[in-house]
């Protein structure tokens, strides 16, 4: 029989989930205002239900909840709230509370979201399973409660609860919210570091809405991913989302979906070209970024004339503004901010509206000391001010933190450092009190700065090193923090560690064992949080161990680039740490080094010029610990290499008399506290060899990899897989049947700083990093766990990718082997066979290393006629346990 009051409420809560599903699902400030038209439906449900008022009210606060009027939603919602409960409308009330919930989940108090969401899930234990509306309610409690799991760090429990909501929404029959809540799981599987699993869910996901014939949620789904995919680092399949996401809202004609897709898409057309900025060289590349951003420029000028709604149009434009700035359009600039003066008069307070005026000022402050209008401390102090305002009206602490936050950034570049402190300190107030550490670090970094700036060294050390503690408890956000706010780890990230290294062993101070030992830590914890970034997730275990009891013949160096000087801390054995200062400015240094690198990685190279480079270098990073290096009896150096020091093999390095490795054992490290300490067993050494010697995929024929291969395993016994049966398929089968303490494979591949572009070939395509974690990891729980020595014979690193070896050290701590041995560039296919034979002989004799094996190899070229140019020799590198 036909119940009207059923039928108004399924529609009701059908369109009043949406609101939950896109604020849970889609992290772009843009994209929730994607919303389904429902006040004819609210009217009428009101017409055919007793409870009009309530509904009313109810619809009263979804529209201040898009309006991001977060306060005022919360009071209306808590009247209608206590109308249900007088009217024992169980599901409503429901409902209303899990809506309570995402609102104090927005303004940050946990604690009343934890509250309202508790007692959601409570009344709907008293509702019949039998009565089918439950679960649509109970799919948004869930999906409500995941969020709040995710906020508070409690990342399995928030997988279960979206695994129930998923649930929940397959049994309501409601596609859209099941979408985002498939969604939510990938998002939260990938900071579980379930990569495999989250890309499976997502791919699954992409066919199911490829397949919808509903419009709407296809558009709402391919945004979504678009977004996602682009957070993630896979800016190609974003783009491509991204277009359909336009075809479609172009389509169905709806401005505020238009304008959307065409932030998204200007997003994602940046994003590449900030990727291509990032390792540019040559005019190509250049004249590609400026493409990219003229593309991205474009769709943001296209979201303006199109948009409908004055916060959207307003994102648009301070996207617009950035890129003026950026590219210098001075007179579009200025134009532009006289616009955005007058709109911003005309639109009420709201989250998204104080986080444009933020966006804005931090592009503006880039151009402080222009002589453009809009980038003058008045107007920039003006914005911010409002900024604070409006927040503070909202009661929206967040939003008051980064707004009083950049206040004092501002302050800070105009040299008014007690004002700068004073505001510094009020925005980590507000970030504390609803316990947002994910923003939190950023002025407990700033406030580290202003007492640097101000001389007071012991406040500054203690600022920064509680802001890297806090990013430290962030590991499993930090590819994902301040989703409102522009940002980039290289700028909001990375600094944090290099300058508290700088503060540790500033010359003008006194530098003793706690500041070294401090030092050391903070440059190890900058390396564990470069591959987190690298990876954009956090998957690794991180446990430190004492060198001591490592190696009693092996020096540890850490060379840290600084802006005026390059540090060195050398830990020796049995001894307390030494630090030395090279005075030379940082871009002398990594230019240099680029010299050296290009010197090396070409076989006709200046002799004269290439040892002439490879001295300087010497002298910077070993002549000064060179006696003590000798006294010390080390037979091993292990360098945790920074920044540009990467790309170059330290075993090249020239005393004027021999090289580096004509002295010493070398090895790499990307930080002792990720470091297997586990000598190689010799009693069972067996190899896995694998590798491509034929043309395949467009890379060129290795016709040296079957006699390579051949010849070790004539030293190794063990199973070869040559071309045909070198697949990612037969590759995992042997790995997780059969105990192979060795992987050798002898093909194609590229280290570079992108995840995506690190991968090696096999015959049935490439397999990425993550993909190789995966398979190389997929061993019978019965055998041994690890892969003791993988090696990379045909690999090298992207050309022009001045970050490229990041790929490298990503590739030797996922593959789960204790040590990895690759190279720099590709070599001849004669002369790695002749090194490859000779290491594994070498390998195989008891009490002999794996770093003292390399060095013999590679002495065994340099001594040979045909292969004593280090452009042979040198590329091949150690990485990870050198025992």
């Amino acid at each position: 029989m036909f119940n009207p009051f059923k039928f108004s409420l399924a529609l009701c809560l059908g369109l009043a989930i949406s609101l939950s599903w896109q604020n849970l699902f889609l992290p772009s400030p843009a994209i929730a205002n994607l919303t389904l038209p429902c006040n004819s439906y609210l009217r009428l449900c009101g017409a055919i239900s007793s409870n009009y008022n309530s509904l009313e009210l109810l619809q009263q606060g979804k529209s201040l909840y898009e309006t991001e009027q977060f306060a005022e939603a919360i009071n209306i919602w808590q009247q209608a709230e206590r109308n249900f409960a007088a009217q024992k409308d169980t599901l409503n009330q429901s409902l209303t509370l899990s809506f309570l919930s995402l609102a104090y989940q927005k303004l940050g108090d946990r604690q009343s979201a934890q509250s309202t969401i508790n007692q959601s899930l409570n009344l709907l234990q008293t509702i019949p399973d039998s009565n089918r509306e439950k679960y649509r309610v109970l799919a948004t409690a869930f999906n409500t409660q995941g969020r709040l799991q995710q906020l508070l760090g409690q990342t399995e429990n928030a997988l279960s609860t979206l695994q129930q909501a998923t649930a929940a929404y397959q049994k309501a029959g409601d596609e859209p919210g099941k979408i985002g809540s498939l969604i939510n799981q990938a998002q939260t599987l990938q900071t579980l570091g379930f990569y495999q699993r989250s890309a499976k869910i997502l791919t699954d996901l992409e066919q199911n809405i490829q397949t919808q014939t509903n419009a709407d949620i296809k558009l709402k789904g391919l945004l979504s991913l678009s977004a996602i995919l682009r957070t993630n680092g896979d800016l190609e399949k974003s783009q491509e989302l991204g277009k359909q996401a336009l075809e479609i809202a172009e389509k169905l004609s709806f401005p505020s979906a238009l304008t959307t897709a065409l932030i998204n898409l200007g997003n994602t057309e940046l994003a590449l070209a900030r990727r291509i900025e990032a390792v540019a060289e040559d005019t190509a590349d250049k004249q590609q970024i400026q493409q990219r951003k003229a593309a991205a420029l474009a769709a943001y000028q296209k979201a303006v004339n199109l948009a409908n709604s004055s916060n959207l149009k307003l994102q648009a434009q301070v996207n617009e503004m950035r890129l003026f700035l950026e590219t210098k359009q001075a007179s579009e600039a200025e134009s532009l901010w006289r616009e955005i003066q007058s709109e911003l008069a005309q639109i009420p307070a709201s989250r998204s509206k104080v986080f444009s005026q933020i966006n804005l000022a931090n592009s503006m402050l880039e151009s402080i000391h222009s002589n453009l209008e809009l980038t003058q401390p008045q107007s920039l102090a003006k914005l911010l001010a409002n900024a604070v305002q409006e927040a503070k009206t909202l009661a929206d602490k967040r939003a008051e933190s980064y707004a009083l936050g950049t206040l004092g950034e501002l302050y800070e570049k105009t040299g008014q450092f007690r004002d700068a402190e004073e505001l510094t300190k009020q925005a980590l107030q507000q970030a504390n009190s609803i316990n947002a550490t994910d923003i939190s670090y950023l002025w407990e970094w700033q406030l580290g700065r202003l007492y640097k700036t101000q001389k007071s060294w012991e406040n500054a050390i203690a600022s920064y090193t509680t802001a890297i503690n806090t990013l430290k408890s962030l590991r499993s956000d930090l590819v994902n923090i301040n989703p409102e706010v522009q940002f980039t780890f290289r700028d909001s990230v990375e600094p944090v560690y290099r300058e508290l290294v700088d503060l540790l062993l500033q010359p003008q101070a006194e530098v003793n064992q706690t500041k070294l030992l401090q030092a050391r830590q903070v440059i190890e914890s900058l390396q564990l949080a470069e591959l987190d970034n690298f990876f954009r997730e956090a998957c690794l275990d991180a446990k430190p161990e004492q060198i001591d009891k490592l190696d009693v013949k092996a020096a540890v160096i850490y060379p840290v680039i600084l802006p005026d000087r390059l540090e060195i801390i050398v830990s020796l054995p049995q001894q307390p740490l030494k630090n030395y200062k090279i005075s030379i400015p940082q871009n002398q240094v990594e230019s240099t080094i680029h010299q050296l690198e290009q010197a090396l990685a070409i076989r006709h190279s200046n002799q004269a010029n290439r040892l002439q480079i490879s001295q300087q270098v010497y002298d910077w990073l070993i002549r000064p610990m060179q006696a003590d290096l000798q006294t010390s009896g080390v037979q091993t150096l292990v360098f945790v290499l920074d920044g540009a020091l990467r790309n170059i093999p330290m075993a090249a390095l020239h005393n004027g008399k021999q090289y580096l490795i004509e002295e010493y054992n070398i090895a790499l490290t990307p930080g002792l506290q990720l470091l297997k300490t586990q000598p190689l067993s010799r009693e069972r050494l067996r190899a896995l060899t694998g590798g491509l010697s034929e043309e395949r995929e467009g890379y060129s024929a290795l016709p040296g990899v079957k006699l390579e291969l051949q010849q070790i395993n004539a030293e190794v016994p063990g199973i070869t897989l040559l071309n045909q049966d070198f697949t990612s398929a037969t590759l995992e089968k042997q790995v997780a049947e059969l105990p192979f303490p060795v992987v050798h494979l002898a093909t194609h591949g590229q280290f570079s700083s992108n995840f995506k572009q690190t991968f090696i070939l096999a015959w049935d395509g490439p397999i990425n990093v993550k993909q190789l974690d995966n398979l190389l990891k997929s061993r019978n729980p019965n055998l041994p766990s690890e892969i003791e020595l993988l090696v990379l014979s045909a690999c090298e690193t992207a050309t022009g990718d001045n970050r490229a070896a990041l790929g490298l050290a990503g590739v030797a701590v996922r593959a789960g082997a204790r040590s990895t041995l690759a190279t720099l560039w590709k070599v001849s296919d004669e002369s790695t066979a002749v090194l490859m034979t000779e290491f594994y002989r070498e390998l195989t004799t008891p009490g002999t290393s794996k770093a003292e094996a390399l060095r013999r190899a590679q002495i065994r070229l340099l001594n040979n006629r045909n292969y004593r140019n280090p452009y042979f020799w040198a590329p091949y590198v150690l990485v990870g346990n050198w025992l």
